[in-house]
């Protein structure tokens, strides 16, 4: 496969205000609260260096500065860390920083998801890209991003994932309507973003992986403002089907939806219960909890 047919560029948008965290992200992003003892963002950095990413870009806002510290080299702690003789410490520190090449761009206004990701457009340079949400941790045997590259290889064009939704959560995703093709994968012929439940073409919701042909940056130009008065993706998503084929692919792991203090709870809680050092204490913990206490 040509290199600009291969999928070696991801673009992490990370400009939001994290408004449901506050008071915790009122001085602080919230891509870096953290899950254990790690932010959440590096969660998302590791997925796309596993599934083969070399170069990504982080769209970034305002007040983000500690994004980009956590990503660089820290001298003077890993000095203290090699003095000390914490070399598992020091190694695991510069790992990630080693790992990709890491890049950042200033989202001016916040004008919403596919606005976010016009932004990327010369980053990109004309080749099909990865974006990864950072609302969504995903543990999987194989990374998300990689099986919807392998789906992308396959199918030659883009590709979005999707979960199935109750009806509850309908006006909280767009929601598409698609041919279904295998047990995983839709042909996808409309789309709707947030739409009221009488309104919604099925429970197949779309959630934050996508990996994209770079025609969606012209269609991101046409695209007028939706919800919220916002550019919304799946709008332009739309438009690209009028154009290519676009698939939906029901991914295989377990999805954590950390944009909401439940889901950030309960990964917390479950990855706390697979650690290997607190997890067996935690165990016991949970065992010996009255719930009737609470």
């Amino acid at each position: 496969m040509e290199n600009k047919n291969k999928v070696r560029k991801a673009v992490i948008p990370a400009a939001g205000l994290g408004t449901r965290f506050l008071p915790a992200t009122k001085a602080q992003p919230k891509e870096m609260l953290p899950i254990l003892n790690k932010p959440t963002l590096q969660y998302i950095v590791e997925e796309a260096y596993d599934s083969g990413i070399t170069d990504i870009l982080v769209i970034i806002g305002r007040g983000k500065d500690s994004i980009v510290n956590h990503f660089d080299h820290s001298i003077e702690l890993e000095h203290q860390l090699k003095k000390a003789g914490k070399d598992k410490e020091f190694l695991e520190l510069r790992s990630i920083s080693d790992k990709v090449n890491i890049y950042y761009i200033r989202q001016k206004e916040a004008k919403g998801l596919g606005h976010a990701i016009s932004c990327a457009e010369a980053f990109v340079a004309g080749e099909p890209f990865a974006v990864l949400l950072g609302d969504d941790i995903i543990v999987s045997e194989d990374p998300i991003t990689k099986q919807m590259i392998n789906k992308y290889y396959e199918y030659e064009n883009s590709v979005v994932a999707l979960i199935d939704v109750e009806d509850e959560d309908v006006d909280k995703y767009g929601i598409i309507r698609g041919d279904k093709l295998t047990e995983d994968i839709y042909k996808i012929y409309d789309m709707i973003e947030k739409p009221k439940l009488e309104d919604a073409p099925s429970r197949l919701a779309i959630i934050g992986r996508y990996i994209l042909s770079p025609e969606i940056f012209e269609i991101i130009k046409k695209t007028e403002p939706g919800i919220n008065n916002e550019i919304q993706l799946t709008d332009a998503l739309l438009g690209l089907t009028e154009i290519e084929d676009v698939y939906g692919y029901k991914f295989k792991g377990n999805r954590y939806d950390i944009g909401n203090k439940l889901g950030f709870v309960k990964a917390n809680l479950e990855f706390g219960l697979r650690d290997e050092m607190i997890g067996e204490q935690l165990k016991e913990y949970l065992n010996k909890l009255k719930l009737s206490d609470f």
